[in-house]
């Protein structure tokens, strides 16, 4: 068997190559041969939505088998990265994988925007020792970096470390993670069965990896949501594509001339949008000839406007104050309760015409040269089609997180911390960390990513106790709220006194405006 510090990875050829002097068949009879499991998982059809302490805790016990596999970490970002960096602080071995050719490819995308949260958010404590054994110095923790910084001064220097190592592979998209000749209805032998991770590589060949357990840190920036009202794209907004960007555009730099002397449409009602619309305003200043229109599908923009200087974030507080106001003083001018149902072209085919709903009431906006859609994200589902996930219905995160980050229930921007055991899946030793644990919500932050990392390696090495510990203080945002019509009863914070307490998930039931607090179950043995 392989050292434990050893990265052996097995990798499947498409028409059955032999492996070294092994076929595919015996690989994984060897594998089968070399895996200990203190049983076998024997869950009824009922089971599939077991209570997700029970199944953090086989995790624990299912991770220690298949020793000679790395553990798969899906995305080369922040999240990703830390992941990884704590995994090889345990004595496992990641094998990351990042369909860019570069590290971090959402964050590059915006790199030109300065983050709201300074650098002691930003940077993973297991990833910093790991650097600092390197050589890297910390950037200053009270500096707001930009993305660009954020990729330049610290996830280009992490990366090497894994690349050094051979443990980050670039030009790697996953298609599909399943088990070894398992489907997703097939219950026997399903926990000793690896993962098998299907991707394609830049040149478009094909090929297959075995791992002991996934974690999916791949994001959603790359699947915006669409300006269309109703969850799809509005009539005519696939046809249009060339004049919508989605994300936030870099407004006075590489994209000026798009956006220079033009009617821009801003949709969104989040930071995403405010970023987007304070660059194209001061674009407005320089140039007179350029407008912009906002518009909101909502009525209430408290969470855009944000806490003021109750925001333990000043600089999110700021970008708040500063969107509120450019609304007050009429310089922005903003459309509200206005749902995108077609995009079409104007009969003489320069500009655009959105039309839709407003207040319940048909409504037309023309003139349009180009539209930004900060409309948010959602998760990318496909890949993980044939493993057993228990989602939120409505938000698609992870089901035990819905009810903290649901924002048709509460404005909070801070979350309750929370990590493996909320994270957790009836299919053992797979989970989803960063944004797209969040599903379609809002208002994620860095250090949340990191402290689910954190937790979630630890439950993959065994380790529940630390799994379990919260290690997370975040600031509040100075606009939670227990509904949107109200003014404001703070909660959902995490006060500092409790940073060493255990999760929610074993404390009392009660209920709370971050929703139900999930009552302590007992411990489960690794046969369930």
């Amino acid at each position: 068997m392989a050292e434990r510090g050893e990265l052996l990875d097995v990798e499947l050829g498409l028409r059955g190559h032999a492996i070294g002097s092994r076929t595919i068949p015996s690989v994984a009879q060897a594998i089968f041969d070399d895996a200990k499991t203190c049983c076998v998982h024997s869950a009824s059809r009922a089971s599939s939505s077991a209570d997700a302490t029970d199944v953090a805790e086989e995790d624990a016990m299912n991770s220690m088998t298949h020793e000679n596999l790395p553990t798969v970490v899906i995305g080369a970002g922040p999240v990703g990265l830390a992941a990884a960096a704590h995994l090889l602080s345990r004595g496992m071995v990641p094998l990351v994988l990042e369909a860019g050719d570069d590290v971090a490819a959402n964050v590059r995308d915006w790199g030109h925007v300065r983050l709201f949260s300074p650098w002691r958010y930003d940077v993973d404590k297991v990833a910093a020792k790991l650097l600092e054994a390197e050589g890297w110095h910390a950037p200053p923790p009270d500096e707001l970096p930009t993305g660009g910084d954020l990729v330049a001064r610290y996830l280009r220097p992490l990366a090497k470390v894994f690349t050094a190592r051979g443990q980050l592979r670039f030009g790697q998209r996953v298609l599909a993670v399943t088990r070894l000749g398992t489907d997703k209805v097939r219950t026997k032998d399903r926990v000793r069965s690896p993962f098998v991770i299907r991707v394609r590589d830049g040149q478009g060949a094909e090929s297959e990896i075995l791992a002991r357990a996934v974690i999916d840190a791949s994001g959603t920036w790359a699947t915006p949501n669409p300006v269309g009202a109703a969850g799809l794209p509005a009539i005519g907004e696939t046809e249009l594509a060339d004049r919508i960007r989605y994300g936030i555009p870099d407004v006075t730099g590489s994209e000026r001339a798009r956006y220079e002397g033009k009617t821009t449409l801003v949709v969104g009602a989040g930071h995403s949008a405010a970023n987007a619309i304070l660059s194209l305003v001061e674009l407005a200043e320089e140039s007179r000839a350029t407008r912009v229109v906002w518009s909101t599908r909502g009525q209430d923009l408290k969470r855009v406007f944000g806490g003021g200087d109750a925001d333990g974030l000043p600089a999110r507080g700021a970008l708040g104050a500063r969107l509120r106001e450019l609304v007050a003083s009429g310089r922005l001018e903003l459309v509200t309760g206005f749902s995108i149902l077609a995009i079409t072209r104007s009969s003489h085919g320069g500009t655009l015409e959105v039309s839709g709903l407003r207040d319940g009431a048909p409504h037309r906006m023309g003139n349009i040269d180009t539209v930004v859609a900060a409309t948010g994200q959602r998760p990318d589902l496909s890949t993980t089609r044939e493993l057993r996930l228990e989602l939120d219905p409505w938000l698609e995160s992870a089901k035990q997180i819905g009810p903290l980050i649901d924002p048709n229930e509460h404005s909070c921007g801070t979350v309750r911390p929370h990590g493996a055991i909320e994270l957790a899946h009836p299919e053992p030793n797979f989970y989803v960390i960063g944004s797209k644990s969040y599903g379609r919500a809002p208002t994620f932050l860095l250090a949340t990513g990191y402290e689910q990392a954190r937790s979630v390696v630890a439950m993959l090495a065994g380790d529940r106790e630390a799994a379990t510990r919260v290690e997370l203080d975040l600031p509040e945002t100075g606009v939670c709220s227990i509904n949107r019509e109200d003014s404001g009863e703070s909660c959902c914070a995490v006060p500092a006194a409790d940073t060493k307490a255990k999760r929610a998930a074993d404390a009392p039931t009660g209920a709370s405006c971050c929703g139900p607090v999930p009552a302590a179950r007992p411990a489960a043995s690794c046969c369930g």
